[in-house]
């Protein structure tokens, strides 16, 4: 059985959510597209194996049962945790460009030689696995035209380069447009500055960021039943594949929090999480520079049989 840590017992809903909902068990919205479902019930699906891990509004953890490197068992079908991860990187093909790092060979072969298992798992740990499972997702949903990557800044350069005509993504500014299921939402990372979209966009237009930092989660639902809540599923947070809860405003936008100022931290003590600097503990503090939003491919024609008229 599989030991389950509460980082917090109670979470105090908003004032105008009447109940908890559990995103991934609503059926999608009248007017949602077969693509945009079928990349919900894949990252829906990987959240319940993960046993439904997520992050508050408030930007805390509440609950994380098992992460990438563990040998417990996920749900329902009883894959290994890390097992798991080995497979979000080979079966999208992002396990490739990674194969001169060490351990990555090691992902490549049958589990259960101890000293392959254990590379593996060490290259699980060493590299981020946030990108192999968007793209995993997006194959496991087949979204023609998606560049798989182990890098989330591929395929956001990728939606601002194609512009308005751009498929299956097009790059827009989340403080803007309303994010929908099938959407993905991303941040920066690692930067001394917040950037903001405007930012993002004038290093792309330079022909730069082709080597920043940056974190891509899935939209899976938004305000159901008028919670003004938007719902993201990502990979690599905190280790595992985590629900983030954001909010959103009565428009149907993202009301995001200001992301952490590093200009103004001195020390890696100063900047810490702790009891004393409660406000570097929110995990929804970052720097949501992009929305990629999704956009449908078109229906196939009607066969011959099926065309009015034909008899």
């Amino acid at each position: 059985m599989v030991q389950r840590f509460l980082f917090c017992c109670t979470l105090s809903l908003p004032a105008f959510s009447a109940a908890a909902v559990e995103a991934c068990d609503v059926p999608p919205r009248y007017g949602v597209g077969e693509t945009a479902k079928a990349i919900v019930r894949a990252a829906c699906g990987e959240h319940r194996l993960w046993y439904r891990p997520f992050i508050d509004r408030e930007g805390r953890i509440a609950s994380l049962a098992v992460t990438e490197a563990e040998s417990g068992s996920l749900a329902d079908d009883g894959v290994v945790a890390w097992q798991r991860v080995a497979g979000y990187w080979r079966e999208s093909g992002t396990l490739s460009p990674m194969a001169a790092l060490p351990g990555a060979q090691s992902c490549l072969a049958i589990p259960g030689e101890r000293i392959t298992d254990n590379d593996c798992r060490a290259f699980l740990i060493d590299n981020p696995w946030s990108a192999a499972f968007v793209s995993w997702v997006m194959l496991r949903a087949g979204v023609p035209g998606f560049v798989r990557s182990p890098r989330h800044i591929d395929y956001i350069r990728a939606a601002y380069r194609g512009g308005n005509a751009a498929t299956p993504y097009r790059l827009v500014d989340p403080a803007q447009d309303k994010p929908a299921p099938g959407d993905l939402l991303c941040f920066l990372r690692d930067r001394s500055t917040a950037l903001n979209h405007d930012g993002l966009v004038k290093a792309l237009a330079a022909g730069g960021a082709d080597r920043w930092k940056s974190h891509c989660e899935v939209v899976v639902a938004a305000n159901v039943g008028g919670d003004r809540t938007l719902y993201l599923v990502g990979g690599n947070v905190a280790n595992a594949v985590v629900m983030r809860k954001l909010a959103l405003d009565r428009s149907g936008r993202l009301v995001a929090p200001a992301p952490v100022d590093a200009t103004r931290q001195t020390s890696p003590v100063d900047t810490a999480c702790s009891p004393g600097r409660e406000e570097e503990c929110d995990f929804n503090r970052q720097d949501w520079a992009a929305l990629l939003k999704l956009v449908e491919p078109p229906a196939p024609p009607a066969s011959a049989a099926q065309q009015p008229g034909q008899q």
